[in-house]
């Protein structure tokens, strides 16, 4: 299964039904909190170009936000990707 990260805060609700996706398909994602640390804000808009979260990476493939990855999801192209190797 590819490695699954997702930049997100605590409360934000499109990071909370991002968990929710993930976890319901029995994915497990690093998740690297912005809110905690200015860095990682940083790093995060440098790599997806967005300042919003959560912003969702598989295999270091920027998919987007939770609207994207359920987009994806409804188009069954979301459960490849999730594994490839």
């Amino acid at each position: 299964m590819p490695i699954v990260q997702m930049y997100a805060t605590a409360f934000c609700p499109y990071c909370v039904r991002a968990r929710r996706l993930l976890k319901r398909k029995g994915v497990e994602f690093e998740e690297i909190r912005v809110d905690q640390d200015q860095g990682e804000m940083r790093a995060m808009i440098q790599r997806s170009q967005r300042t919003t979260v959560p912003q969702i990476f598989i295999a270091d493939q920027h998919i987007g936000g939770y609207d994207d990855m359920a987009e994806l999801d409804q188009a069954g192209k979301l459960d490849p990707l999730l594994r490839e190797p």
